[in-house]
C-alpha cells in the first residue's frame, strides 16, 4: 500500500481497535502512537480536533506527498487518502 499512516490512539478506544483490525486485514501498514504516553502527540490530536483528544486521529501521507488528517475515518476514507481507492 502506498504512503504512510500514523494512527494516534489510546489503549481503551474501541474505534481505534476496529480501524486497526480493518487496516491489518487490508494490509495497510501504520505506525501507532498512544497519546496517553506521548504529550507531543496529544497536542497534535488536540490541535487537529478543536482542543479535543479525539481518537483515532490519523495522519496519512500519500506517495504524492499529500497529507490528510482524519478523525475516526472509515477504511474507505483511509484508502482514498492513500490514493488506493
Amino acid at each position: 500500500m502506498p504512503g504512510t499512516v500514523t494512527m494516534y490512539s489510546t489503549t481503551w478506544c474501541g474505534y481505534c481497535r476496529r480501524l486497526k483490525g480493518q487496516m491489518d486485514r487490508e494490509g495497510i501498514a501504520y505506525n501507532e502512537i498512544n497519546i496517553e504516553h506521548d504529550p507531543a502527540s496529544a497536542e497534535f490530536v488536540e490541535k487537529a480536533n478543536g482542543g479535543n483528544q479525539t481518537v483515532p486521529t490519523l495522519l496519512v501521507v500519500a506517495d504524492s506527498g499529500t497529507e490528510s488528517v482524519m478523525t475516526n475515518p472509515s477504511l474507505a476514507q483511509v484508502k482514498q487518502a492513500l490514493g488506493a481507492a
